[in-house]
């Protein structure tokens, strides 16, 4: 199992200079991957590149690029710019974001985002063998027909052939839908204890796309804080989780409300839901049960965290994609570095139980 480390949001909380020093920091440290993401602020692919040039051997991912923000096309341009410049480093993690920023923010239509994602991955796919891109679906038309426009290639190649792409995926149905088109999934508030029914419908897509799931990478992007207080490690990650569970949709649909109620806490998300929504933030975080802190962070004593990458590495999770919790920069080295130090005893008991 490896490491990866999501560096977020270029100009909230971590200056370039941050994420500079953070990201070679990994690079030395022998973490696979940094990650960078995308909301309504700082756009992904920019970072990235940035990063490019600031590294030499680590991976590059972006978790994720919204879909509606970039016509495929676009995507498939920028990431085999991406993968040219960084010497064959990229990989490609899309996600539907939401329909108030697909709507809202980028004007696109939410709806139909199964048949959208497939549809949006196949002419990314093309784009990226060269091949003329031609596709009459239900969603996406290029051509568009009865016009100038023509069937094009894309006039670069990348690196990697293939270069992977993966699915930021939440709900059965979509979840599905990475095990039959995508090469890996990253999900949000992923339980390890969980990966049974995860899988079962990883294998059913993958199964629908005539395929197995050999090579196909789980890549959990977890919050991290290795610290003796395990109170405190919990606490600093209530508002994140409660923004996701109380506040990522409304009361009818929040996909990871109903992702932590699969995994039995139904009731708490609904009450932490009915705080969220109500305004109540503060007490929304402190209605998360400790188990389910538990369950999707790795928070906690140096053995704690140890023990949970192993559940992780057990369940078959290619990558962890972590999150390092800190004050400030210095704290956030610290944290790559023990949760670097955690993994190491892990991997070495695994190699002792297969010998």
């Amino acid at each position: 199992m490896k490491l990866g480390v999501q560096l977020g949001y270029w100009g909230l909380g971590l200056s370039a200079e941050d994420q500079r020093v953070i990201a070679q920091e990994a690079e030395r440290l022998g973490y696979d991957s940094i990650w960078t993401a995308e909301a309504y602020g700082s756009d992904a692919a920019t970072v990235l590149a940035w990063l490019a040039a600031q590294t030499s051997t680590i991976r590059l991912g972006s978790a994720i690029f919204q879909m509606p923000g970039r016509t495929p096309a676009m995507t498939a341009m920028t990431v085999a710019t991406l993968d040219g410049l960084s010497g064959g480093r990229m990989q490609l993690g899309l996600g539907s974001s939401g329909p108030q920023v697909a709507e809202g923010w980028h004007g696109q239509p939410f709806g139909r985002q199964l048949q959208r994602t497939r549809e949006y991955v196949e002419v990314v796919r093309r784009a990226l063998r060269r091949e003329r891109v031609e596709l009459d679906g239900e969603v996406l038309r290029l051509p568009l027909p009865d016009g100038p426009g023509k069937p094009l290639k894309l006039t670069i190649a990348p690196v990697q052939d293939p270069l992977p792409i993966m699915l930021a995926a939440v709900g059965p149905r979509n979840t599905a839908l990475a095990g039959e088109i995508a090469d890996g999934w990253i999900p949000m508030l992923f339980s390890p204890e969980h990966v049974g029914a995860f899988r079962a419908h990883l294998e059913e897509g993958a199964a629908r796309g005539g395929r197995t799931l050999d090579g196909f990478r789980i890549c959990p992007s977890v919050n991290a804080c290795v610290t003796a207080d395990l109170d405190h490690a919990r606490d600093l990650m209530r508002d994140f989780v409660a923004l996701y569970v109380g506040g990522m949709g409304s009361r009818e649909k929040n996909f990871y409300a109903a992702t932590v109620g699969r995994y039995g806490f139904a009731e708490e998300a609904a009450r932490v839901q009915e705080l969220y929504l109500s305004g109540r933030k503060a007490e929304a975080a402190a209605a998360l049960p400790d188990e389910l802190i538990d369950q999707v962070t790795l928070a906690g004593p140096l053995e704690h965290v140890r023990e949970r990458l192993a559940v992780y590495r057990d369940a078959g999770v290619d990558t962890v994609i972590i999150t390092p919790y800190a004050d400030d920069l210095d704290g956030r080295l610290e944290q790559l570095r023990l949760v670097a130090e955690a993994l190491e005893p892990a991997a070495s008991d695994q190699e002792r139980l297969a010998a």
